[in-house]
């Protein structure tokens, strides 16, 4: 079926390659008779309530199983090569109120593993293990993940997780394909705002035509929405969505779908009209293009993030220079002084996959914020190039925070002579423009797996949709 020009497939997916992952995180562990220990997440009630807390699967679980049913665990016997899922017993007088979960035989079908057992049955099986392997060791993520009462003469709570995002951090092609499924959805998600977006008075508006279209098409949300219009869009995670359209100049939509547990990250910056509102507006979008589509095309095997990262600042401080923002200074110097931070203040982007900002041993990413050279500090120096078969994202943005600028820039020696203040009064309505867009790195290169339109594409569906009808066009 087709929607919104986007092709939304109705085949299903193939069966989870669990027992592949689970292999593959026993060859990073380098042990040949271990025992893989995964506890998957329970059901919880909210405190002091009957009421129950969104549940979530945990994602170190679910990456060996592919199993999305609560109160479950797992264990990989490396030596036998024996990946066993343990399920809750049904409660009869459970059913009417919860539903059933899976029983043994629609969870052996449903799932890539060897055998299903209860979870009751699971310390026995322990103990078997033990007598047989009792010179072999225990791997679990952390320690209060031990069965209760439970003992092993060896027990690893470190190697394990960084076996797991080693191997998490390339996707196989069932993943991409998840990826690539969340990111459909994610641009029909986005078209529907577009379509409505001048018929709208309120940022909440944004966001639930944006959740209703990633539901109806069976998809939950990978992180909170982000719809932050005019100077909201200058604080980066945003999470308020209740203030009126009218009168702001642009809409920075963040919001991706998640489907299977993966998950899209995509973002969109647009004016709540089909035209541009302003020149300054305008101007501040084209330089965020530019960064963008100079880093995509730098994207491929062997490359760093660090040194694209890097390169959209260049980009920035020579646009902010030509509209007069930035002054007093070759592009060098401010570059040297990390000004630029003070409007472009995160990294390019992040791994995606399980998680919005998925794992790797050394993250992209890098949270210090300390005083040294600014542009350094969101993006890691010594993080490894990039490898085939990688998710990015890149997403370059350009800010007008003024607490922030204030706060850090306006006021200091180092950054306010590099400011031109009369011009920056004419920005701050602007906002905050970001473009995002997620990634695979292919062996040639790199795959745009986001098909959500952008720029003048995006301002057409405006324009089109605003000259139509006043119902709202899913």
């Amino acid at each position: 079926m087709k929607i919104c020009n986007i092709e939304l497939r109705a085949e299903g997916i193939n069966k989870y390659p669990g027992k592949q992952h689970a292999r593959a995180v026993a060859g990073k562990l380098s042990d040949s008779d271990g025992l893989i220990y995964l506890l998957g997440q329970y059901a919880f009630t909210i405190e002091d309530s009957d009421q129950a807390k969104t549940w979530r699967q945990r994602r170190y679980f679910y990456y060996c199983s592919g199993v999305d049913v609560p109160n479950c665990c797992l264990t990989y016997d490396i030596s036998a090569d024996e990946l066993s899922l343990y399920i809750p017993e049904i409660k009869p007088e459970r059913v009417l109120w919860e539903g059933r979960g899976p029983t043994i035989e629609e969870a052996e079908a449903r799932y890539d593993v060897d055998s299903v057992y209860l979870n009751g049955q699971l310390f026995d099986h322990l103990d078997q293990w033990k007598k047989g392997n009792p010179k072999s060791t225990f791997y679990m993520l952390h320690k209060d993940h031990r069965p209760v009462g439970e003992s092993f003469p060896k027990v690893d709570c470190e190697k394990l997780k960084h076996a797991v995002d080693l191997c998490r951090v390339i996707k196989d092609t069932h993943e991409i394909e998840c990826i690539r499924r969340a990111n459909e959805i994610s641009a029909v998600a986005h078209q529907a705002v577009l379509r409505n977006v001048s018929r709208f008075r309120s940022e909440a508006q944004i966001q639930g035509i944006f959740e209703d279209a990633c539901i109806s098409k069976g998809a939950k949300q990978s992180y909170p929405v982000i719809a932050a219009s005019g100077e909201n869009a200058g604080t980066l995670h945003y999470a308020k969505n209740n203030e009126p359209l009218k009168g702001r100049q642009f809409v920075c939509l963040d919001a991706g779908a998640e489907f299977h547990c993966y998950t899209s990250d995509v973002t969109r910056t647009f004016p709540i009209s089909g035209s541009w509102p302003s020149h300054e507006a305008k101007n501040i979008y084209s330089i965020v293009q530019m960064m963008q589509e100079h880093c995509i095309e730098g994207l491929r095997p062997g490359v760093k993030m660090y040194d694209l990262h890097l390169l959209a600042h260049k980009i920035a401080i020579a646009g902010l220079m030509a509209l007069g923002i930035l002054h007093n200074g070759t592009e060098a110097e401010i570059f040297e002084a990390g000004t630029s931070r003070g409007f472009y203040p995160h990294g390019l982007g992040h791994h995606l996959g399980l998680e919005t900002h998925d794992v790797l041993d050394i993250p992209i990413m890098h949270y210090s914020m300390d005083d040294g050279p600014a542009f350094l500090s969101p993006c890691r120096e010594d993080q490894p190039p990039l490898e085939e078969g990688m998710v990015i994202t890149i997403e370059p943005g350009i800010y007008f925070s003024r607490y922030e600028l204030n706060r850090a820039y306006l006021s200091s020696p180092v950054h306010s002579k590099y400011i031109n203040r009369n011009v920056l009064e004419d920005y701050w309505a602007v906002g905050g423009v970001r473009i995002e867009d997620d990634l695979l790195v292919t062996a040639d290169g790199h795959e745009n797996l986001t098909m959500t339109p952008k720029g003048e594409a995006a301002l057409n569906i405006i324009r089109e949709a605003s000259n139509s009808s006043h119902r709202l066009e899913r």
